[in-house]
């Protein structure tokens, strides 16, 4: 089964996630803050982080930039969740360090593939 920690301070886009993702079968990990999200990563070493690039302590950058300085996360996909418009946040996310980017709203009948679609990069 495959860890997935999402890094979102809003309630219910966590609740959205958890509901879009956990039918299939993937181990849900959540922290409110970046630098909770930092710590929860560390313990855990998931196989995927969703963080929001939004936070309301460090901002997703440079949670995304502590994250990809240590070691034992250098290879764990990061993929930006975030509103900017679509045109410009794939460009960022990728300035930013991350993996790849998913745009809010998200799409609730495409979010599970498009998350999938990172552990097939990876195999």
């Amino acid at each position: 089964m495959k860890t997935i920690l999402q890094i979102e301070d809003n309630h219910a886009n966590r609740l959205l996630v958890e509901r879009v993702l956990e039918p299939h079968n993937y181990r849900l990990l959540h922290a409110a803050d970046g630098e909770s999200g930092v710590s929860l990563a560390l313990e855990e070493l998931p196989d995927l982080i969703l963080v929001d690039m939004g936070l309301p302590d460090v901002d997703g950058q440079t949670v995304v930039t502590l994250l990809k300085q240590i070691p034992e996360m250098a290879k764990i996909p990061i993929v930006a969740i975030t509103a900017w418009p679509a045109d410009k946040a794939l460009e960022m996310a990728q300035q930013y360090g991350c993996d790849g980017c998913i745009t809010k709203p998200i799409n609730v009948k495409s979010f599970a593939h498009q998350v999938a679609a990172y552990f097939e990069q990876d195999a």
